[in-house]
């Protein structure tokens, strides 16, 4: 904590050129000797009773005017030596921390090959959902066609003609395709329902 300021060009002059005057010749002989030191450091306990010495003689000088320009000393504070062991778990500590950054960083990284579309794994992702998606296809045209044929070779105990046999496949079929749709339409909302 400060005790003492370091004295400005102003109480330095005072003194110096006899504007104290008035003071106690005492309190004037312990204002010369503390700025005739080297440091030229005036005690805050000198302070004091300089300050009411001006007051009580009246005097037209304050003391901020006589301590403008001055400055607080305040005293070094020593800086303890640093302990070994704390300064080690320090660097252990933060060598842990590095380590957790760089693996939350680097944790989304494979060492697979890169290229300009993306991993191997996104290329066999998306190889598996085109071949599910050609299978769907080709579930359902297969599907139609059974439709259709099964229906055209069993309406031929039903209907003579041609046309009538080939006309009542075509809605066989598409009754059957559109319900193939609508299952299909049903999975694929549920699958993206889960995404």
């Amino acid at each position: 904590m400060a005790s003492s300021v370091r004295a400005g060009p102003r109480l330095r002059r005072a003194v110096a050129s006899g504007e104290l005057a008035r003071l106690p010749a005492g309190l004037r002989a312990e204002l010369e000797a503390a700025l005739g030191s080297g440091g030229a450091l005036v005690p805050f306990s000198l302070l004091r009773r300089l300050h009411g010495a001006l007051r009580e003689a009246g005097s037209p000088l304050y003391l901020h005017e006589l301590l403008e320009g001055s400055e607080i000393a305040l005293p070094e504070v020593p800086v303890p030596p640093r302990n070994p062991e704390l300064v080690a778990r320090l660097e252990r500590i933060k060598a842990r921390l590095a380590n957790e950054e760089y693996r939350r960083m680097t944790r989304n990284v494979t060492g697979q090959e890169l290229n300009r579309y993306g991993t191997l794994a996104d290329f066999g992702r998306q190889v598996r959902s085109v071949k599910a998606v050609v299978i769907t296809i080709f579930n359902f045209i297969v599907t139609v066609a059974a439709a259709f044929a099964c229906t055209y070779l069993g309406s031929q105990y039903i209907f003579a003609e041609m046309a009538a046999r080939i006309l009542s496949a075509v809605i066989v079929a598409s009754v059957v395709g559109l319900a193939e749709l609508y299952v299909m339409v049903r999975t694929l909302e549920g699958d993206l329902g889960k995404l």
